[in-house]
């Protein structure tokens, strides 16, 4: 459905080595920086991370949460510990089961260093 997602920044530099280390445990290679963009390439999709091009400050969206798909809850909970080990801030509830109308889900919630929020999602079968 999706062919991008772009989120802004402050601090290209932070978001990147956050970022780096963050979708590194997803498989996914180090950005590539594209002057005042980064950008991760995968073959589902981009997730790219931008310091506005108005030259107004980044701010998160306030109820918006980006979801990254995980393989397994292993892969879940080290998202989780890079995300916090490399600036990130857990917000809600530990990583863990939460069932609703989507069925079981395993989920991990983040802020990342520009206060979005953040999702890894593991579908528990």
């Amino acid at each position: 459905m999706f062919s991008h997602v772009m989120i802004g920044t402050n601090d290209l530099n932070k978001a990147k080595a956050f970022y780096d280390a963050l979708l590194g445990t997803l498989e996914v290679r180090p950005a590539r920086l594209d002057g005042h963009r980064i950008f991760y390439m995968t073959k589902t999709g981009v997730f790219s991370v931008t310091k506005p091009i108005n030259g107004e400050p980044a701010t998160c969206a306030n109820g918006g949460t980006i979801g990254f798909a995980c393989n397994s809850t292993e892969q879940v909970d080290k998202w989780h510990a890079a995300g916090v080990a490399a600036g990130g801030t857990p917000i809600e509830n530990p990583p863990g089961v939460r069932e609703g109308s989507a069925g079981k889900l395993y989920l991990a919630y983040l802020r990342d260093p520009d206060g979005n929020k953040i999702c890894a999602m593991h579908r528990v079968v």
